[in-house]
C-alpha cells in the first residue's frame, strides 16, 4: 500500500469511528476516566493516546506486515492535537 493510501486509509477509519461512537476527544476523556479509576492516579486523555498507540506498536512487533495495527497507530497518532487542545 502506498503512503498516500495508507494515510487515506487511515483517515477515512477516523471518520468511520467517529460516525460509530462519536468525537474521539470525547472517547479519550471517558477513557482516562475509567483509567483514572482503575489506577488511582489521574490519566489524561494524551496518556490514552500514547498508551493505544503502545498497544498497536507491541501487536506490530508481531506481526509488522498487519495493515490494520499500522492504520490504528496512524491514527492515534493524528489524534493527539485534537486530546491537546
Amino acid at each position: 500500500m502506498t503512503r498516500p493510501a495508507i494515510l487515506d486509509h487511515a483517515a477515512h477509519v477516523l471518520e468511520a469511528r467517529s460516525e460509530a461512537y462519536g468525537p474521539a476527544t470525547a472517547s479519550m476523556r471517558a477513557i482516562a476516566a475509567r483509567w483514572s479509576l482503575t489506577l488511582g492516579r489521574t490519566v489524561t486523555p494524551a496518556e490514552v493516546v500514547l498508551c493505544m498507540i503502545d498497544l498497536k506498536m507491541v501487536r506490530l512487533a508481531h506481526d509488522p506486515a498487519h495493515r490494520d495495527s499500522l492504520v490504528d497507530v496512524i491514527g492515534y497518532a493524528a489524534l493527539m492535537p485534537e486530546v491537546l487542545r
